[in-house]
């Protein structure tokens, strides 16, 4: 993704990379109301390709933002599997 896209997020923005994120979240929140499985996973993918975009902006490296926080573990209760009384 930073190789595709990190000149283009540049000149667009954080500002407007996360309204695009924000728009293709609206489009995975359809997909799931209509329960449109190739959908579905259409958007996921546009989710994560935006939320990549604003990472690469701050220059963070996701996978190890995402096992520092998840890495085998639920981050509130620390349990695996999770045993939080919310759903």
């Amino acid at each position: 993704m930073k190789e595709l896209y990190l000149s283009r997020d540049r000149k667009r923005g954080t500002y407007k990379t996360m309204l695009k994120l924000v728009e293709e979240v609206g489009e995975l929140s359809e997909a799931l109301l209509f329960d449109d499985k190739a959908k579905i996973e259409e958007e996921i993918a546009d989710v994560i390709a935006w939320t990549l975009s604003i990472a690469n902006l701050y220059d963070i490296d996701t996978e190890e933002a995402f096992n520092r926080k998840y890495f085998n573990k639920c981050p509130k209760c620390h349990n695996n599997p999770c045993t939080c009384n919310s759903i």
